[in-house]
């Protein structure tokens, strides 16, 4: 990828930007990892100045606190104090507890207490009346109850000045217990408390924060936490500047020696900008080496590569006059020397030589090429006339061909719908014949019914006249047992009242005789009834036996007529057939001409295509021509 300012500088300016870089980088480079090892060593001597400050101060303060405890443990088992706890002269006590304060001049004061936390004898003799009336306020202290229990806090240790001290102290409080050979041995009688001087702590970190000053950390703290955070003591040189988080160290109070100071945390901290001073100011100077080295590398190589350019712009300007001019017959301006510039300046010349003598020949070339251009002009159009003519006639012979084809496709389709027409009737026609066969049959049958009904009507005819008989002979016994009866009833008055029995006998079967006679006559009435109606039913069956003769005639005369219309109807079918498989291949033949018209068309205008290319090719190569003759002549040789 190219800068866009390395577009705008000429050789002599890229030159003299690669070479410098070539100093630039390597320089920079060699610069960088310079400073970032120095920089490196400087963190780790600035963490490990810290580490083995804050550990100083620890190692300080966990001494001093274990000795100061192991003191006031020692001064608690002193006999004068266990005698003023004991009912003595608290008078004895005050002067060993004033000659050990002046011993130890690290103590703001002692106090002896006894258990009921009132003060007994004290050092200097004004702790006494400022612990008057404070019972209260000793027994609820921390220092007091870690006293009786045999330890030591340091949670007497406040943030705030002692209202009795007026200083911050630490106090250290160790229990005085009977001596060992009296009455109650071990027993605590009482409490010592020693108040160290928590100030003290300044002016033992003065030599440390010297050092810090020596070393241009003026920054430089150190500070005493407890394990939750609360600051107990801090020295602080100036105030931490605008760098950013301090680097900060923080080493812990272990329980190996066991004191008051058990858990705190030792913080030594600096502000940055002044622990990297050194490296920044290391910073500053090699950047401004590598400055004055870029500075003199770019004026030697600006210098080089203006002695290697000037023979380059004296040919730039040869090329520049040629371009404008359009003159190959200048001569050249650069001597030639045996050095890079000199063989290309005598390679420009063979060039420039080479080019005169190949312009002359391109425009010789170029006058042939323009005639040759010309003659084929003239024949791509004539030869363009005579296929559009062509063109045009077979436009016309494929015109007529579609119509051709559109009338054959007209007759193909009636063809296919007489066809259709054709079977549709010969498939009436032979259901029609069916029919008729069918209903040739059913009149047959029919008749043959109606001669059985006939003869049916007849027999019934007969039993009705025999049931006439038979019922003139009922009627005719019916008169003979009326008289009998009559001729009974006779008997039976002359008999008197030995025939009254046969009298009612006789009564009755004359009375039976009369119901015969009347229902005989009702059946001969009935009988003659149905006699008319069987003879009327025989009467129209021979009328309609008539009628289905005339009709079965008529129905076979149909049936030989349905017939021959069919044989008719399969004919026609078979002329049809004929004529649609006769429009069918015609209209095949007619689809291959149409087709091959079609192809012919296709390939002529693709000719046509070729034509129009084959000109047009022409008349770019005679554009192209002209636009090369137009070059080759503007050049003069």
């Amino acid at each position: 990828m190219t800068l866009p300012l390395l577009g705008t500088l000429k050789l002599r300016g890229r030159l003299t930007l690669y070479t410098t870089l070539l100093y630039v980088v390597p320089l920079a480079a060699l610069g960088w990892l310079q400073f970032t090892d120095s920089r490196e060593r400087g963190k780790l001597q600035v963490q490990d100045t810290l580490t083995l400050e804050a550990s100083g101060l620890r190692d300080l303060v966990e001494a001093m606190l274990a000795e100061r405890e192991s003191n006031v443990r020692h001064w608690a088992e002193a006999p004068s104090l266990r005698a003023a706890l004991q009912g003595g002269a608290p008078s004895e006590a005050a002067p060993e507890l004033a000659a050990v304060l002046r011993h130890s001049p690290t103590f703001r004061g002692l106090v002896l207490f006894n258990l009921e936390g009132r003060a007994v004898a004290a050092s200097p003799p004004g702790l006494l009346e400022a612990y008057m009336g404070r019972q209260d306020e000793v027994l609820a202290s921390p220092w007091f109850r870690a006293a009786l229990e045999d330890r030591m806090t340091d949670k007497g240790l406040t943030l705030q000045a002692s209202s009795v001290f007026r200083k911050r102290v630490l106090p250290l409080a160790a229990p005085v217990d009977s001596p060992p050979e009296g009455e109650h041995p071990g027993q605590h009688r009482g409490v010592l408390m020693a108040a160290y001087d928590w100030d003290h702590l300044a002016r033992v970190v003065t030599p440390t924060l010297e050092r810090a000053r020596h070393r241009s950390h003026l920054s430089f703290a150190l500070s005493v936490r407890r394990a939750d955070g609360t600051v107990l003591f801090e020295a602080r040189g100036a105030p931490l500047g605008q760098g950013g988080a301090p680097l900060t160290v923080v080493v812990e109070n272990d329980r190996r020696i066991r004191d008051v100071g058990d858990g705190w945390r030792f913080v030594a901290q600096v502000d940055p900008e002044e622990a990297y001073a050194d490296g920044s100011r290391a910073l500053l100077v090699n950047f401004g080496l590598t400055a004055l080295a870029v500075v003199l590398a770019a004026m030697g190589t600006f210098l080089v590569a203006r002695i290697v350019t000037r023979p380059l712009v004296a040919l730039s300007g040869m090329v520049g006059r040629v371009i404008h001019d359009r003159d190959l017959s200048q001569p050249l301006p650069v001597q030639a020397s045996k050095d890079e510039v000199g063989q290309l300046a005598s390679a420009f010349a063979l060039m420039l030589g080479h080019l005169r003598d190949t312009t002359a020949s391109l425009q010789n070339g170029m006058r042939v090429l323009n005639n040759t251009v010309s003659e084929l002009n003239q024949a791509s159009r004539h030869q363009e006339r005579n296929i559009a003519r062509q063109a045009a006639a077979l436009q016309q012979t494929q015109v007529t061909a579609q119509e051709i084809k559109q009338t054959s496709l007209l007759a193909a389709e009636k063809a296919d719908t007489v066809l259709s027409v054709a079977s549709r009737a010969e498939d009436v026609g032979r259901s029609g014949e069916a029919a008729i066969t069918s209903s040739l049959g059913g009149f047959e049958g029919l008749q043959e019914q109606v001669a059985q009904m006939a003869q049916s009507i007849a027999r019934l005819n007969e039993r009705t006249q025999q049931i006439g008989g038979i019922t003139q002979t009922v009627k005719d016994l019916a008169d003979q047992s009326n008289m009998l009866a009559l001729n009974a009833a006779i008997e039976a008055v002359r008999s008197g009242e030995h025939g009254k029995g046969f009298g009612v006998v006789a009564r009755e079967i004359r009375s039976l005789a009369d119901q015969s006679i009347q229902a005989t006559e009702r059946v001969r009435d009935i009988l003659g009834d149905i006699s008319q109606a069987i003879l009327s039913t025989a009467k129209m069956t021979e009328q309609g036996y008539t009628r289905m003769e005339e009709g079965l005639g008529q129905v076979r005369a149909s049936g030989e007529n349905l017939r021959e219309l069919s044989t008719i109807v399969h004919d026609n079918a078979a002329a049809v057939r004929q004529i649609a498989a006769a429009v069918s291949q015609q209209n095949a033949g007619i689809s291959q001409i149409f087709g091959a018209v079609t192809d012919l068309s296709t390939m002529m205008n693709e000719t046509v295509t070729s034509l129009h290319s084959t000109s047009n090719a022409a008349r770019t190569l005679q554009e192209v021509a002209e636009q090369m003759e137009h070059v080759a002549r503007s050049y003069r040789v």
